[in-house]
């Protein structure tokens, strides 16, 4: 049930025709408490949408009521209608549900510049027909009602000595640092406050979201957001809260990413033996961007010299002439040099595993990519035909 999994928690997906489909595409998720704490972190992209400028005023105060989430339009570069149509879908909710807009949250995910009276009308819609909806076990369609280009929807569950965490998300591309094209609802029953809510959350994303790179395209709509409602009355230790909620996020990325459009290879990029995590993080991020890298894969073709070569852009320490590259358990470089044969190297499976050693340190990362394919250009070439 994801998100509904957690007690405290209500939730709906209903289909308004904002999707040519009829499927789902307006979600809600009501907090009912006792605590109404919330928190959430934002694409980094200057451009943002209407919905990310509302909820980044809104979530300040650390308290949110629910969230409304709408697919079928990003609800981006639509000027002020947009702004109000956004602004008018929290007064809806507050209206419905007694409580001040300026605690609701809110989130659009589709199309980007397009946007008309007849879209906020089947926003404000959904918004009404979810609330009325509402249920303990409302959690599967709100995660279905999100979904745009994914082929499956995205939900976990953490459950743990009296308290649990659900979680649901979207995004098949756009999978970038900064967050990717992803809309992501987590909701807990443990006590937290707002403070630990949004230091848990940001450090859960930046092992986890902010490292899946699968296009090096970041969007404007991106939000994870985490509500605690403390309604198993248990407050968990700091550590083992924040070892559960970053295992959560790890696994609806790792979703993310194999659910990435038109991918054939799920690649995670070990970087090991770095200066500094910093470093590690942009080692492994200049391959995951690398063009020329993911086609190899995408042909099965174990070219570590593409990545040498994609590692050699950075200002990361390390000697170009002393790095060691493994692919899929077969070391193909050592010291700068070739190694195994390339035909020992096996990339036929979908995982697929990079790891790069840069023999300067101790510090790891890990980047999780895709390969890029034929579907893929195809998939976004027709985005909005």
């Amino acid at each position: 049930m994801s998100v509904t999994e957690p007690q405290g928690f209500e939730a709906a997906g209903v289909a308004v025709g904002l999707k040519s489909t009829g499927k789902p595409d307006v979600a809600v998720v009501v907090n009912r408490g006792p605590l109404k704490v919330g928190a959430a972190v934002f694409t980094s992209n200057r451009a943002k949408a209407n919905p990310i400028i509302w909820s980044q005023q809104a979530v300040q105060d650390g308290v949110v009521e629910a969230i409304v989430l709408n697919s079928g339009g990003a609800n981006c570069f639509t000027g002020s209608f947009g702004f109000q149509t956004t602004h008018q879908t929290a007064e809806k909710a507050a209206e419905l549900l007694g409580v001040g807009a300026g605690d609701i949250l809110v989130c659009s995910t589709g199309l980007i510049g397009t946007g008309d009276e007849v879209f906020r009308a089947k926003v404000l819609t959904g918004t009404e027909r979810g609330l009325a909806q509402l249920s303990t076990d409302g959690g599967e369609a709100a995660s279905l009602a999100i979904m745009t280009t994914d082929s499956r929807p995205k939900r976990a569950v953490v459950a743990r000595d009296g308290w649990t965490i659900g979680g649901m998300a979207k995004g098949a591309g756009m999978l970038a640092p900064g967050l990717a094209t992803m809309l992501v609802v987590i909701t807990t029953d443990a006590v937290l406050s707002a403070d630990e809510a949004d230091a848990h959350l940001r450090a859960a994303t930046r092992t986890s979201f902010d490292r899946l790179d699968s296009d090096g395209c970041m969007s404007t709509n991106d939000q994870v957001t985490l509500l605690a409602s403390g309604a198993s009355g248990v407050t968990p230790a700091p550590g083992a809260f924040g070892e559960a909620l970053a295992a959560l996020c790890l696994d609806l990325s790792e979703q993310l990413q194999a659910d990435a459009e038109g991918a054939s290879h799920d690649i995670r990029i070990l970087v090991r033996n770095a200066a500094s995590e910093d470093d590690a993080v942009e080692v492994g991020r200049s391959v995951a961007r690398n063009n020329l890298f993911k086609a190899a894969i995408f042909g099965n073709d174990p070219n570590w010299g593409r990545v040498l070569a994609a590692i050699g852009t950075t200002a990361a320490e390390f000697d170009p002439y002393d790095v060691d590259v493994w692919m899929n358990g077969v070391r193909v470089c050592t010291a700068g040099g070739p190694d195994a044969p390339r035909e020992a190297v096996d990339l036929t499976p979908r995982a697929t595993e990079v790891v790069i050693d840069l023999k300067v340190g101790s510090a790891t990362a890990a980047i999780l990519t895709n390969d890029l394919t034929h579907d893929y250009v195809h998939e976004n070439s027709a985005y909005s035909s």
